[in-house]
């Protein structure tokens, strides 16, 4: 099995990250290889929503289906795949120094017969991707958020 973890500290309010963490037909704007991420149900994740993906990894073109198993409002979603690749994971955003947030992403991956000897590389690539993952996240939520008032005066 190969495990996965990584996070980031944002400096946007964990309400505005969950929005769009939680929106998996967010996910093609932050998340590397992803052409298409489809919830049969419109808005944040829930418990039950099914959610086919488009990914374009490695030169090659998977197509991977999940269903979402829990979701934390504002915090927590976990889900795991049901076709395509053998994963489960969690994307969690908690709250950090005031205004800010820490975004978790989690995957376990268990690769199957030939699969298994790749995993070097697929864990060293897939981690690469979430730390870019991470960054391109923060790069969004950042750019959506609201100034406050005076934020402006207070930058001058």
């Amino acid at each position: 099995m190969i495990t996965l973890t990584r996070s980031l500290t944002i400096a946007t309010p964990a309400a505005a990250v969950w929005e769009v963490l939680a929106d998996y037909r967010r996910d093609p704007t932050w998340r590397t290889g992803v052409v298409s991420m489809e919830p049969d149900t419109p808005g944040l994740a829930r418990p039950g929503t099914r959610v086919h993906e488009v990914l374009r990894l490695g030169g090659k073109t998977n197509h991977i289906d999940s269903v979402v198993d829990e979701v934390v409002p504002g915090s927590r979603v976990a889900w795991h795949t049901t076709g395509g690749a053998d994963v489960d994971g969690c994307r969690l955003v908690e709250p950090h120094g005031g205004t800010g947030c820490r975004v978790t992403l989690t995957m376990r991956i268990r690769p199957h017969g030939v699969e298994r000897l790749m995993a070097p590389a697929y864990r060293w690539m897939l981690g690469r991707n979430m730390v870019g993952d991470l960054a391109r996240l923060r790069d969004l939520v950042s750019a959506e958020a609201p100034t406050s008032p005076g934020a402006a005066d207070a930058a001058a």
